[in-house]
C-alpha cells in the first residue's frame, strides 16, 4: 500500500512539474506574438480558482459518488500548486500596481500559503494523533478531561482510608490537581513537549518511596491517568489547528474570488479586455 501511494505521489509530482514547465515554455514562446496574452492567462487563472473551490463543495456532499475525498484532496493540492505557476505567468514579471492589484496579489499569496500550511498539517498531525492514543472527537474532549479528573480525584481519596495516610492525596492536591483542572499550554502541547509530563511522573516516582503498598497501586493508576490527560491535551491543540486553519483559508479564498471577479470586470470595462 505504501509503495502504491509513493508511486502515485511520484507520478502526480512528475505531472505537475511537466505541466508547469510546458506552460512556462509555451508562454515564453507566444507572449511576444500575442501582447494581450495576459487576458488568456487571467481567464485560465480564474477558472482554476473556481475549480479549486469545488473541493469545499465536495466535502459538503460526501454521499455523492464523486471519487474519494483523498483523491479530491490530492487533486486540490496539485492543482493549487499549478495555479501558483499560472499566477506567476500572469504577472509576467510585473509587480502589482495600485492598491487594488496589491490586495488581489496579497490575497492570492495568502490563500496559497495557507493552503500549503493546511496540506502540511493534514499530513503531520493526524499521524501524531494516532500515536497519541487515537483521535478523540473534539466535542467530547471536555467530557473526557472531566472523567479523567474525577478518576484521579477518586484515586487520591480512596487511598486515605485504605492506607490510613494522606501522602498520595497531598501529592495530588499539591502537584496534580491543577494539571487535571485545565488544558495545558496550547503551544507546548502542540509541539509535543514532554517537560510537564516528565516532571509530574518524576515527582510521583519520588513520592512512591513514601507510599504504602495500598497506595502504590493507586499511584500507578494515577500515573496512567496523567499520561492520558497529556494525550488529550495534545488532541485538543492538534484539532484546534486542524479546524482553525479553515477559518483562515476559506474566507481568504472567497475574498480572492470576489476581488478576482471585480478585477475581471474592471479590466474588460476600462482596459479593452473584451476587444
Amino acid at each position: 500500500m505504501r509503495h502504491r501511494l509513493a508511486l502515485r505521489r511520484a507520478v502526480l509530482v512528475t505531472l505537475l512539474v511537466a505541466a508547469s514547465a510546458a506552460a512556462a515554455w509555451k508562454f515564453g514562446q507566444v507572449r511576444l506574438l500575442y501582447p494581450r496574452l495576459a487576458y488568456l492567462t487571467g481567464w485560465i487563472l480564474l477558472g482554476l480558482m473556481l475549480l479549486l473551490t469545488l473541493y469545499n463543495s465536495r466535502k459538503k456532499l460526501p454521499f455523492l459518488p464523486l471519487l474519494s475525498s483523498r483523491l479530491w484532496l490530492q487533486a486540490h493540492a496539485y492543482v493549487g500548486l499549478f495555479t501558483a505557476v499560472v499566477f506567476l505567468l500572469h504577472l509576467n514579471g510585473r509587480a502589482p500596481s495600485g492598491w487594488f492589484e496589491g490586495v488581489l496579489a496579497w490575497l492570492f499569496v495568502s490563500v496559497t500559503a495557507s493552503g500549503i500550511f493546511g496540506w502540511w498539517i493534514s499530513r503531520v498531525l493526524p499521524k501524531r494523533m494516532t500515536t497519541a492514543g487515537g483521535e478523540v472527537l473534539f466535542e467530547r474532549i471536555p467530557i473526557v478531561r472531566r472523567d479523567l479528573r474525577l478518576q484521579a480525584e477518586a484515586l487520591a481519596l480512596k487511598a486515605i482510608p485504605e492506607a490510613r495516610a494522606t501522602t498520595l492525596a497531598d501529592f495530588y492536591t499539591r502537584e496534580v490537581s491543577a494539571f487535571f483542572a485545565e488544558p495545558q499550554g496550547f503551544w507546548s502541547s502542540l509541539a509535543g513537549s514532554r517537560r510537564r509530563l516528565t516532571a509530574l511522573l518524576g515527582s510521583l516516582a519520588e513520592t512512591k518511596r513514601y507510599l504504602t503498598a495500598a497506595e502504590i497501586s493507586s499511584a500507578d493508576r494515577l500515573a496512567e491517568l496523567i499520561r492520558q490527560k497529556d494525550a488529550v491535551d495534545f488532541q485538543r491543540s492538534a484539532q484546534l489547528v486542524l479546524k482553525g486553519w479553515l477559518f483562515v483559508h476559506i474566507p481568504l479564498t472567497y475574498g480572492l474570488l470576489i476581488f478576482s471577479l471585480v478585477h475581471v470586470m474592471l479590466v474588460h470595462a476600462f482596459a479593452g479586455g473584451a476587444r
